[in-house]
């Protein structure tokens, strides 16, 4: 009888509390559906002298069951915390790892901006400073003011000139909404400092992002949600997208901010047309086979990413953000469960293939 492949997935843990569990579970699930002995494990679960690691399963009837699991052959990370202990385990070489450490927003953006592959798809991004609000304004007439460190839309600042004043929109760091118009360029100046002080992040910083017209539907922000994973093979392949639409007024696109998903050629046909539509799709997969290689370049090996892409009124696409540990929710928000399941499965049948060849990976 063949051996079982040894898959871990490196996450947060406290108690038998995870970060994702809905998601990491049906991870582990599609895990022992396609053969493999999968289980999660966190920081402090690893028995170095003993080479031995607690890992957890769920439980049939809910909840999570640990036990003694075999050393895995590939470890696929979902830790979302930079905290120490985990950064010194994941610098360390006691696992063979599917993707690669990623870098803050800010570098992500510089680097991606400054290479010839994919700059053109990039806007004009500065870390936040004094007087930089003002002087992209001038240039621009939108700008969004974001975390360089976050995640789901929160702290997300949109500051729009409109005429003779300033209308901004944004949600905080608990998701509440603010909107709010301003008179004076100064006054923005000092209510974007307030902003950038009170929703910080962290330690992170802030960036200051050229606004992009994404109203393809009036009151509403309109993006793209790309997934672009490594499949059994090996190879990038994009496994779908979706059109993410905002909740009236509302300063992004955002589900946790009450967005919703709708199909990306049924959107963009409606839309432009459905020759152009098809032209646009071809251009944001275009993008995101680029920008996968271009990272997978700078930072090694990596195993998927979500990309936030804009496509503004004249059907051109640009680059908004992109996330090494994506969710896949607006798959099954949309409907297409059959997309939202190869979502899922993809991640698993990366590690198998890597496991099936890591002699050869480990001799590069």
């Amino acid at each position: 009888m063949l051996q079982k492949r040894v898959i871990g997935i490196l996450t947060w843990r406290e108690g038998v509390r995870f970060e994702e569990p809905d998601y990491l579970r049906k991870l582990v699930q599609k895990g022992q559906k396609l053969g493999a002995e999968i289980y999660l494990f966190s920081h402090q679960d690893v028995n170095v002298p003993a080479k031995k690691i607690k890992g957890f399963i769920p439980n049939p009837n809910g909840g999570w069951v640990s036990k003694s699991v075999p050393w895995p052959e590939v470890v696929i990370d979902r830790y979302r915390r930079r905290v120490k202990e985990y950064i010194r385990l994941r610098n360390s070489d006691l696992f063979f790892f599917a993707n690669s450490p990623f870098s803050k927003k800010w570098r992500v953006t510089n680097l991606l901006a400054s290479d010839e592959r994919v700059k053109r798809w990039i806007p004009e991004t500065h870390i936040y400073d004094k007087g930089l609000v003002r002087n992209m304004l001038a240039r621009h007439g939108l700008v969004y003011v974001k975390p360089g460190n976050g995640t789901g839309g929160r702290s997300i600042l949109r500051v729009k000139s409109s005429g003779k004043d300033y209308s901004l929109s944004g949600r905080d760091k608990k998701h509440n909404h603010h909107v709010t118009r301003i008179d004076t360029v100064e006054g923005v100046e000092k209510w974007v400092k307030t902003w950038v002080e009170e929703q910080r992040i962290r330690d992170g910083n802030f960036l200051v992002q050229q606004g992009l017209d994404l109203g393809l539907l009036r009151k509403h922000v309109v993006d793209v949600r790309l997934l672009i994973q490594k499949d059994e093979r090996g190879e990038w392949a994009v496994t779908g997208c979706a059109v993410r639409m905002g909740e009236n007024g509302s300063a992004t696109s955002n589900l946790h901010g009450g967005g919703r998903a709708i199909p990306f050629e049924w959107f963009m046909s409606k839309r432009f047309g459905g020759e152009r539509g098809e032209l646009i799709k071809q251009e944001c997969y275009q993008l995101a086979f680029d920008v996968a290689n271009t990272l997978e370049d700078y930072f090694g090996r990596m195993m998927e990413f979500g990309l936030d892409i804009g496509v503004d009124v004249d059907g051109r696409a640009w680059l908004i953000e992109v996330n090494p540990k994506p969710g896949r929710e607006v798959f099954r928000q949309m409907g297409n469960m059959e997309l939202y399941n190869k979502a899922i499965a993809r991640p698993v049948q990366f590690a198998l293939y890597l496991a099936r060849n890591q002699a050869r990976f480990l001799s590069l």
